[in-house]
């Protein structure tokens, strides 16, 4: 029996997607469904909005036959009763497979689904399908390189002892879920705000600002996140970039995206009606998450300099600076207060000024001594001797403790920073290029 034939005289019913079972051949067939998929997202919000339009088929046995994306699409929709026709055919009959088959023609696919489709069309052996098609995917992924001995066995210690520690440090991220990922410096501070019990059976192990209690944390956090107690989105390492192509499987679902994105990345230069010139610069890249959003806002560009900044960093500001026109560049500047953290501040006004010969004014946003001391802030240690000179004119200024821009909260640090941003915009200007974008969306959404 024909695709078509099914299709032209179904005997469909309401079924339950739990009673409905996928296909080990349709995987060796077809990629699985991505929920991360254009198409696949489309799909889901067509479901949500009209139900499923089209049957899915399955064998007497329960087994799909058409419609793997729609029952996947559907579970991730929330809707868990789907029409389904059955056909009188159970899933190790010799036609199952070329039914599957069938059912697929029109699907979009790669080369290596075309390849294994040819291998069905071309089996006399049907029974024998599945198992070539094994065989196939084992010599396309076979490679001729000596893969590295793997040494030893991690593992990893069950959450007992450390459930008081676990139970805050989830309190904490469930608090800051809006700053999302978080740092395990940035759990760390808040902590110390109630200091918990490292182990519960240790009456004395009460959480310090020391060495030992951060270690002791971030093995918890693993843990945490490795028991899916942690989501893991709720922490990152930005130190350690990772980059992932953004690819895609055809053009349609990219043409398709591009049209349904319009105007979404259209954002308007709020600062250029501004009489200055304004940049951030933040000293390390877990503070990122903190400065994003305001930048994003006010439409001010920003610069991670992770410690003291390269020159191609300052040269790119540089030229921002002189395309904008503008007679003077205002640096708002975020960084520890510590002997280095200070220098970096000034390092870079000063090479704006002095290799760029630009009119730079400095300003320090966070941190500074007045705010680490009406914050009450734990200290992150003493000055360190490794700048002699840097470090003596620190600890003549402030004294021996160093204060980390993490051990401020987020909500604060936002807070300084749209201060400063404020307190230096005209925002009867600022207010009009906000209107302005308001009046193009409408525009051309009308």
């Amino acid at each position: 029996m024909t695709s078509a034939g099914i299709r032209g005289n179904p005997k469909i019913k309401q079924v339950s997607i739990f009673d409905l079972h996928e296909s080990r051949t349709n995987d060796l067939l077809y990629r699985p469904p991505q929920e991360d998929d254009p198409a696949m997202q489309e799909l889901v919000r067509s479901i949500k909005e009209n139900g499923v339009l089209e049957p899915l088929v399955a064998s007497m046995d329960g087994y799909v036959i058409s419609g793997h994306r729609r029952k996947a699409a559907c579970k991730m929709a929330g809707v868990f009763t789907v029409p389904c026709a059955t056909v009188p055919i159970t899933s190790d009959s010799p036609h199952f497979v070329k039914l599957l088959r069938e059912f697929n023609r029109q699907r979009s696919k790669g080369f290596e689904e075309i390849i294994a489709e040819a291998m069905v069309d071309a089996s006399g052996e049907v029974e024998d399908i599945a198992r070539n098609l094994m065989i196939e995917r084992k010599i396309r992924s076979s490679i001729d390189v000596d893969p590295m001995k793997i040494e030893g066995h991690k593992s990893r210690a069950e959450i007992k002892g450390n459930r008081p520690l676990l139970d805050e440090a989830i309190k904490i991220i469930e608090e800051l879920e809006d700053f999302w990922p978080l740092s395990d410096r940035q759990i760390h501070y808040r902590l110390l705000n109630a200091p918990p019990l490292k182990h519960s059976k240790k009456p004395d192990s009460i959480y310090m600002n020391d060495r030992a209690s951060y270690q002791v944390l971030c093995n918890v956090l693993t843990r945490g996140r490795l028991s899916e107690e942690i989501p893991w989105e709720a922490i990152g390492d930005e130190t350690r970039p990772v980059i992932v192509w953004n690819v895609h499987h055809d053009v349609a679902p990219f043409i398709k995206g591009q049209f349904d994105r319009f105007m979404k990345g259209y954002f308007r230069d709020y600062m250029q009606s501004q009489p200055n010139h304004i940049e951030i610069v933040g000293e390390k890249l877990t503070i990122q998450g903190v400065i994003r959003p305001v930048a994003m806002e006010y439409r001010i560009p920003y610069t991670i300099g992770r410690g003291y900044s390269s020159i191609t960093p300052r040269h790119d500001m540089a030229e921002r600076f002189q395309k904008s026109g503008k007679e003077k560049l205002i640096v708002l500047i975020l960084s520890d207060l510590d002997p280095d953290g200070v220098e970096i501040g000034q390092s870079f006004a000063r090479s704006m000024r002095d290799d760029f010969e630009i009119d730079v004014h400095p300003v320090r946003v966070a941190l500074t001594h007045e705010q680490a001391i009406s914050l009450n802030l734990p200290p992150g240690g003493e000055a360190k001797q490794k700048n002699s000179s840097n470090r003596k004119k620190f600890v003549e200024k402030y004294g021996e403790s160093v204060f980390e821009l993490e051990a401020v909260s987020p909500e604060k640090l936002q807070e300084f920073l749209t201060d400063a941003i404020e307190s230096i915009i005209d925002p009867d200007f600022f207010n009009s290029e906000q209107e302005q974008e308001e009046k193009e969306f409408l525009h051309f959404a009308g």
